[in-house]
């Protein structure tokens, strides 16, 4: 096979071009193919596309992936292997000790926050009514609880942000407004299962939010309580102003937790000061109160528009935020009560397997859940020009996309991942998500040398913050952080 033509072909734009790999391909000096794709190469992509098709996933002629490159890894299979049932890929989040009266059975994996405005009407519709389909959760984003949310009944994670979109007031300043908040509420009708507090994103950890006054629709204006006609542009900015330090985040939360008549309550975070994490707990830890679950979003997540500079180079990646969040806990005696989410370029089955290995509960995941609605990753998430209708608020580019073809698709591709990922879980012996541990793993860390994520990522005792036998550096960060202040203090 001879290609002479003065051009090029990415084989991750949205035209499907299938070569035969075993003939001989003679490419000319103008012609280039790259194969890697970012941020999804395409052979996680077609996974997606297949699983949410309900077609044939498998793969022949063994991997293509080279099992001895540095940083590869696999699961731990068992000489007994056992069978896994679907409807056991679920955990409990809520803690009866700290006022919860709704504990939530969540899946393993859900649908992470994107907001409406970010995401199309359609895109919303679609993915509620999938996630009501697989019994699973669908978060809000920080755009509000829309109709689109409400129409079709599927369990929703509500999440607020530092503009208070549907639980504040002011134009201008946005502050958190008990009264709208429960309007909001009264709304969903029982919908809202959860409500995270929404710290910060992978895509543009500490960076706010900005949409157009021009952008903003009557719909838009009903999900975020703003006015409408709008005064102004809609600014999300950088940081709370229900709160500032540790001990008043902890208070807002039994708050929220009160008002909600016993929701479960957690929060949303980027990870970034290792010494503000510990502030955070060690609040908890003396209050005696705290959040029911924290959802860690690693760097390299994010759906939406970001500064590059953000994107790339801010914030913890999923890896270290879990498991600095996780031995954070652990180590301060707070791990059974709180629950984690991790969301992160989670995509596969092996995904959710290796995050629960690190210390997530449940996972979240944004960009897989568009790709099985149809986005072909032709990232004009930021022009609202998104060509399959997932991005975009134009009418015309939404027309495709028909909300109820493409909710049994969401469904298909989290239940089949869930099912693979349930397939590794009792292929390496276990019985229940609950069960796998850091020793399930193992990575490549030289050329003849592997590990179990369990040695690379010691564990920390717990309750060693306490009895001040906690690692060096963790210890070092509790010891010297204060629960009045998010002050710096890098360990």
């Amino acid at each position: 096979m001879v290609i002479d033509v003065d051009t090029s072909i990415d084989v991750d734009t949205s035209i499907d071009i299938d070569i035969d790999i075993d003939c001989n391909l003679i490419i000319d000096k103008h012609f280039s193919i790259r194969q890697d794709g970012r941020p999804f190469d395409r052979m996680h992509r077609n996974q997606i596309y297949q699983r949410a098709k309900n077609v044939n996933d498998t793969i022949p002629f063994g991997t293509r992936r080279n099992l001895y490159d540095i940083n590869a890894e696999w699961a731990c299979h068992s000489m007994w292997p056992k069978s896994v049932a679907l409807t056991s890929a679920r955990h409990v989040i809520g803690s009866e000790a700290w006022g919860c009266k709704k504990p939530y059975s969540s899946s393993v994996l859900n649908v992470s926050a994107m907001s409406y405005g970010a995401i199309s009407e359609n895109a919303i519709l679609a993915l509620n009514n999938g996630a009501k389909f697989g019994n699973f959760s669908h978060n809000t984003g920080e755009g509000g609880v829309s109709e689109y949310h409400r129409r079709n009944g599927g369990d929703l994670i509500w999440n607020i942000g530092t503009g208070y979109f549907g639980c504040g007031s002011g134009s201008v300043k946005r502050i958190f407004d008990p009264a709208a908040f429960q309007d909001t509420l009264d709304e969903a009708n029982g919908q809202v299962k959860m409500i995270e507090i929404k710290l910060s994103q992978g895509a543009k950890p500490g960076h706010g939010g900005l949409l157009p006054q021009s952008k903003i629709t009557q719909e838009i204006a009903d999900a975020r309580k703003l006015p409408f006609p709008a005064e102004s542009d809609c600014h999300s900015p950088s940081s709370h102003s229900a709160f500032s330090t540790p001990d008043e985040l902890v208070k807002f939360i039994a708050h929220l937790r009160e008002l909600s008549g016993g929701l479960p309550i957690g929060m949303k975070m980027c990870v970034g000061q290792p010494g503000e994490v510990a502030a955070f707990c060690k609040a908890v830890h003396d209050i005696g109160v705290g959040p029911d679950f924290i959802t860690v979003d690693g760097a390299e997540g994010g759906t939406g528009a970001a500064p590059p500079e953000f994107s790339d180079s801010v914030g913890l990646p999923l890896e270290e935020g879990l498991v600095l969040v996780h031995n954070m806990l652990t180590a301060a005696n707070l791990r059974d009560k709180v629950k984690l989410i991790a969301s992160g370029r989670i995509t596969s089955g092996f995904s959710i397997v290796r995050t629960l290995a690190l210390g997530a509960d449940v996972t979240n995941s944004a960009r897989g859940f568009m790709m099985s609605l149809g986005c072909i990753q032709a990232l004009k998430c930021n022009s609202n020009t998104c060509p399959s209708g997932v991005a975009t608020t134009n009418k015309e580019l939404q027309f495709g996309l028909v909300p109820e073809e493409k909710a049994v698709r969401v469904h298909n591709y989290q239940k089949r991942t869930v099912q693979a990922a349930l397939e590794i879980i009792g292929a390496m012996g276990h019985e229940s998500i609950d069960q796998v541990t850091g020793d399930d793993i193992m990575r490549r860390v030289r050329t003849n040398e592997v590990r179990t994520l369990s040695e690379h990522f010691p564990c920390a005792k717990a309750g060693s913050l306490l009895d001040r036998t906690a690692p060096v550096r963790l210890q070092a960060a509790w010891d010297n952080c204060s629960t009045k202040s998010f002050r710096r203090w890098i360990y």
